[in-house]
Formats: structure tokens, C-alpha cells, sequence
């Protein structure tokens, strides 16, 4: 699933529908073994000032807890439902009354899907996926929805043959007595072609053809770049490639006036042996440019400025889900509502609080065991050259003294040293990521609000008149205080 591209530039083939701003949305999957509940999914979400969300389903629950929230909701009709409502005008009229109108004004549903990767994945339902699609929107029709909610169905982006260069694009002829239908629905509703992108499986499946930083959005030389020898254009990501590939795909059909919704792109933060690059430096590359790509409105080669709003894939890691490792974290966050990584979205707008815009802050973990917290310590006033001097007898820090407090004043002073770069709070594992403020009383913690100080690359300073001698406090415990040793050591360091 792979990278949005923001609605092209405006050509006037390009409906109205498109012309708008972009928006990034998050698909919030189920699959998980302690689900938050509904509440919790949607404070987070007001939380990171999330907008846009796709449910797998129609959840009474968290439809209901969306209630008076803005929040713009998609909906969808799983695929073991298909057949059902494929095959009967009522049964989708009463899915849409339960479901959808039940719901509206006060959720604010605004799209649904019916179905998800149909043609690839429940070849067998084909046959009756544009039935479905009508006999809803048929519904939304006689409820007078229709001009307020979309409907159309995700599809995987290996239904596109030779794909690059994106001009020679094409739909699998064999899906024509499909796609040729499906099409002529959006366009005369105004809806959407749903796109799943996912550079991450695209460069897996090159065989190091793909070069890593063209599906992560990094910079390339113009040399590097991808060029359509039909049309000239220039491809710096992969992103941009496979979603002008499906407006070409689209031409091909003599459809020119559709818009693409991308609903599902994203990359894994783990794997197993085999996926190398599933970490949690390249999810949070993918993610954080993705992002900005979608929010700047940069569009695609073929339709410069013309936005493709995107659902990031996905709110939660979710652990039951089957194959690989990198299945289960695809995540932003852990079901207890902890970022699984800080983005980097500088410049990209107010959405997601959990970015090195806003304040974040490194702590232990809550179940972490004392004796790495002590090692990860040691490690962090030592070698990692914090400044731990807060932390002495009679300074702000030093209460409540033990490990777990010192350890997080010393873990975010390093993450903040480091300019919360990816990996600076893990600390073999002991530490994570917050977006509450640590500090209290006098206690301070770098990177807090409260700090008198200036702020340098994300890291805020206190005023010193004192210089940095280049000596290096090492910090040990002995049932909660510190040794003599290292007062002797810290005095010498003084004296210098």
C-alpha cells in the first residue's frame, strides 16, 4: 500500500471532486488480541487530530462513540457479506438502514466501501461486486444520502499490468466485464477509484530493482530518477508511479474524470529474518514523507496539484494477524495507545500529535526490569555524555530517588540530545515514547514547555554561564543513593 499522491494538478479531465484539499486518514483494523475500547480509539484520535478513518466493518460500538465528533468515518460491507447484498436489492437496504442511516447525522459516515481487493482476493464475488455497489448506493438513494456519501470498492494494485513506465498501464483485460461497469458508477456519481498502494511490496518484489529510497520518498539525484520514455515524466517514488499508472490504466478505458482515493499505503516497523526492511527507520521514513507528499498538495507527475488523499495503513499493530512477522506491525501505535515511533512531520500540518512538531519525551517502560534500566542508566550518564547533574542530592531531579525516576530524566535528556531522532529512545528496549510531559515540581525535563531556556534542535538548554569541561559523570545506585565514588568523580570533574 503505498504512498499518497495529492490530487494531480488540475487538468480539466479531473472532476471537481478532486480539486479540494487532501486529507491523510488511518484504517483501524480489529485483529488484535486486547482490543482498546471504542472510547479509547476515538480519544486517541482526537488526540492526534485525526480526521479520516476507514473501518473494516460497520461497528455499532465505534460508530456510536464517532458520534459528535467531525470526524469523517468510512464504512464497509466485509467481503463474507458480498454475496448477500450482491444478490439482493433488500438485504442491501437493510444493511445501509442498520448501518448507515442509523448512525447519520450525528457520525458523520461519508464513504463506503463495499468489499476490499475483490477481483484478488474473492475472485468467485466479481461477478456481482458492481450489483453490490448499486444496490447500496440504491439504498442511499431512497434515504437521500446519495450527495453526502460516496460508494466504491478498494482494489489492490496488482489488478494494473505493466505498470511502469505508467503510460503503458492497463487493467487486467480479464477483469474488463468488471472494471469497464465499475467505472461508469464512479463516474456518474462523482465517486472514487479506491486504490490499495504499497511501495514496500513493490520494491520486495523487484528484486532490488526498486531502489530502497525510491520507496521510502527520499531525495534522488536527477540521475537516479525514473523516466517515462513515452511521456518524459520524471518519477522520484514509487508512489507517484503506481497511482499515474492507474490513471493511465484508466485512459486506457476511455475514462479520464475520475479521481483516486488511496485507502490503505503504508510500511511495517518489524519482520522476520527475511524482511530486513521492515524497521521502524524506514516505517517512519515512508509514513512521515508520505504524509507530508499528501498534505503539500504536490500531486503526481501526470496531475501536478491535484490531491489523492490517502488512508495510512494503520491506527494499531494488530497481533492476530497471520503470515509474516511484518503483518502484525504495520502499526503507528500499540494498542495501549503508545506510538510505536515519533513521525517527523515538520511543516505538514496539525495532524498527528505524536510528531517531532509537538512535544515528546522518552520514559521507561512501566514493566521494565531494574537492572537494565541501572545498565541503560550507567550507559546514558557515561558514554552518552547527558548531563545528569539534575539528577545529584539536593538537585531538582534527585526526588523521588530510584532508578526508574533517574533513568527517565536521563533517557529523555539523551532523546532530546539527539533531536528525537528514530531509535534514540529504546535503550535495549526499556524505554518508549510519550507525549505526556515527565516533569514535575521543579524538575524539568528537557523538551518541556515549562523549561527557561533556549531551544536547539528540538533539545531545550537552560542558561549556564558555566562551560562543558569534557568530563563525563558516571552514575551508579546502591540501594537508591549514589556512591561516594561518583560524588569524588563529579567534584574532580568540578575542579576541572
Amino acid at each position: 500500500m503505498a504512498l499518497l499522491l495529492l490530487f494531480f494538478m488540475l487538468p480539466l479531465s479531473i472532476s471537481a471532486s478532486a480539486s479540494g484539499d487532501a486529507f491523510i486518514g488511518v484504517n483501524i483494523g480489529s485483529d488484535i488480541s486486547v482490543m482498546p475500547g471504542s472510547t479509547e480509539i476515538v480519544a486517541l484520535l482526537k488526540a492526534q487530530s485525526i480526521q479520516h478513518v476507514r473501518l473494516y466493518d460497520a461497528d455499532r460500538a465505534l460508530l456510536l462513540a464517532l458520534a459528535n465528533t467531525g470526524i469523517h468515518v468510512t464504512v464497509s460491507v466485509p467481503n463474507d457479506q458480498l454475496l448477500g447484498i450482491g444478490q439482493s436489492n433488500a438485504t442491501a437496504a437493510n444493511w445501509v438502514t442498520r448501518n448507515v442511516i442509523a448512525h447519520v447525522p450525528a457520525t458523520n459516515i461519508t464513504t463506503i466501501c463495499v468489499g476490499s481487493e475483490v477481483l484478488t482476493t474473492l475472485p468467485n464475488a466479481a461477478p456481482i461486486l458492481v450489483s453490490a455497489i448499486n444496490f447500496i448506493h440504491s439504498a442511499l438513494v431512497a434515504a437521500n444520502l446519495d450527495r453526502q456519501i460516496k460508494v466504491s470498492s478498494p482494489h489492490s494494485s496488482s489488478i494494473i499490468l505493466d505498470s511502469f513506465p505508467p503510460s503503458q498501464a492497463f487493467f487486467n483485460r480479464s477483469w474488463n466485464p468488471v472494471m469497464v461497469p465499475l467505472l461508469k458508477f464512479l463516474q456518474s456519481t462523482g465517486s472514487y477509484l479506491m486504490l490499495n498502494v504499497y511501495p514496500y511490496y513493490d520494491y520486495l518484489q523487484s528484486n532490488s530493482v526498486i531502489p530502497l529510497d525510491y520507496a521510502l520518498f527520499r531525495p534522488l539525484p536527477p540521475n537516479k530518477e525514473a523516466v517515462d520514455s513515452n511521456t518524459l515524466l520524471h518519477y522520484t517514488n514509487v508512489f507517484d508511479a503506481v497511482v499515474d499508472a492507474a490513471y493511465f490504466a484508466m485512459s486506457d478505458l476511455n475514462f479520464t474524470n475520475i479521481p483516486i482515493l488511496v485507502t490503505e499505503s503504508g510500511w511495517p516497523s518489524k519482520g522476520d529474518s527475511s524482511e530486513s526492511d521492515a524497521t521502524v527507520d524506514n516505517a517512519n521514513t515512508y509514513n512521515s514523507n508520505l504524509i507530508r507528499h499528501v498534505l503539500n498538495n504536490t500531486g503526481t507527475p501526470k496531475h501536478p496539484g491535484i490531491a489523492v488523499s490517502t488512508y495510512i495503513y494503520e491506527l494499531y499493530n494488530e497481533d492476530l494477524r497471520s503470515g509474516p512477522v511484518s503483518e502484525k506491525n504495520w502499526g503507528l501505535f500499540y494498542a495501549n495507545g503508545e506510538p510505536v515511533y515519533t513521525l517527523h512531520l515538520t511543516g505538514a500540518g496539525i495532524i498527528f500529535a505524536n510528531d517531532t512538531t509537538n512535544q515528546t519525551f522518552c520514559v521507561t517502560k512501566s514493566n521494565a526490569d531494574p537492572k537494565m534500566l541501572q545498565a541503560a542508566l550507567d550507559w546514558a550518564c557515561g558514554p552518552g555524555k547527558v548531563d545528569c547533574s539534575p539528577l545529584l542530592q539536593g538537585q531538582p531531579c534527585y526526588q523521588p530517588d530510584n532508578v526508574v525516576a533517574h533513568s527517565t530524566y536521563a533517557f529523555n535528556a539523551y532523546y532530546q540530545k539527539m533531536d528525537k531522532s528514530p531509535g534514540s529512545c529504546d535503550f535495549k528496549g526499556v524505554a518508549t515514547i510519550t507525549t505526556s510531559d515527565p516533569s514535575h515540581g521543579s524538575c524539568i525535563f528537557p523538551g518541556s514547555h515549562g523549561r527557561k531556556g533556549t531551544r536547539i534542535n528540538g533539545t531545550s538548554l537552560a542558561p549556564s554561564n558555566s562551560t562543558s569541561s569534557g568530563c563525563l559523570s558516571q552514575y551508579y545506585y546502591n540501594g537508591g543513593f549514589f556512591t561516594s565514588s561518583v560524588i569524588l568523580v563529579l567534584l574532580l570533574c568540578a575542579v576541572v
